[in-house]
């Protein structure tokens, strides 16, 4: 069996992301107090301050370190909780079917039209408020997908088995359905964690964060308010653009590799001769035999 990390994509998402997860990590008790005000505010990158200064005179250096650990916190547990949700809505929703699944498909339906933004915008802020209304807007998403595998997968023997030997339907939820979608709940969880981390980011950017916390969102946030772009202030938010982007890069390409890991039909044609041994063409290619048979039907 092939090991993933003989992909190329995961090997490069994966070492993008450990950098970050060491960043969040390690890197606030390497800079201190990254809010504290160090020097002339608006200060373009140099030796002593690597990323300039902001608009209130903080290391931008420093505040994005520092917002690694808040922002990829909250993104992978706000992805962690959309998926359980999702997962056990929608795969209660294509397990039973019936009236169950009607009801839990309306209730789905009704959640995906639920907006983020206004609901933030009357609750207090701060990040509990900001991945309650990730989480409660989000799980939807999911819910939808997983229930259309669900709906496959209780035609399959094993389920039919576990049924007919008198396993209760959580166990079979549980221990039969779920595991048979790890692939696709691996997806959904990175997919979760990339929408988690942009919503909250734009979320803050708009101020309905925690402006007096250091995150991606509020750097972002304060940035604007310093009127960064107009005044070519460029150093205080591109820093925390550029994290943001290859946090999203490395978790689509690792999305990416875990798809053709599933199925190499999906890899590159060097990939998939490595993997299967034969190339594509190889496998839809007619037999000998059968070219005959055609050769001899036509004469």
């Amino acid at each position: 069996m092939r090991s993933l990390l003989e992909n190329r994509k995961a090997v490069v998402g994966l070492s993008i992301l450990a950098v970050f997860a060491l960043m969040a990590i390690v890197g606030p008790l390497l800079v201190g107090d990254s809010s504290e005000f160090v020097t002339v505010p608006l200060q373009p990158p140099s030796a002593h301050y690597w990323f300039g200064t902001t608009g209130q005179g903080q290391d931008v250096f420093g505040q994005t370190i520092a917002g690694a650990r808040s922002t990829l916190a909250l993104g992978f547990v706000v992805g962690f909780l959309v998926v359980a949700i999702g997962a056990l809505v929608g795969t209660m929703a294509g397990y039973f079917g019936g009236w169950v699944d009607e009801v839990l498909s309306l209730l789905i339906n009704l959640f995906l039209l639920m907006p983020g933004v206004v609901i933030a915008a009357y609750l207090p802020s701060g990040p509990l408020t900001i991945g309650l209304v990730l989480v409660v807007t989000g799980w939807a998403w999911s819910a939808r997908v997983i229930r259309a595998q669900a709906l496959s997968l209780r035609q399959r023997d094993f389920v039919s088995a576990a049924q007919v030997v008198g396993e209760s339907h959580l166990r079979i939820i549980l221990f039969e359905i779920l595991p048979n979608m790890t692939s696709l709940l691996v997806s959904a969880f990175i997919g979760s964690a990339i929408y988690a981390i942009g919503a909250q980011v734009g979320l803050e950017f708009l101020g309905l964060g925690d402006v007096g916390a250091v995150t991606w969102g509020t750097n972002l946030y304060w940035a604007s308010n310093d009127v960064a772009l107009p005044s070519g202030s460029w150093w205080t938010f591109v820093p925390t653009g550029v994290s943001i982007a290859l946090v999203g890069f490395a978790l689509a390409l690792i999305n990416n590799a875990l798809d053709e890991f599933g199925n190499p039909r999906l890899a590159p044609e060097r990939a998939f001769l490595k993997a299967t041994g034969r190339k594509r063409l190889e496998i839809h290619a007619p037999t000998p035999a059968l070219r005959r048979t055609g050769a001899g039907a036509d004469g």
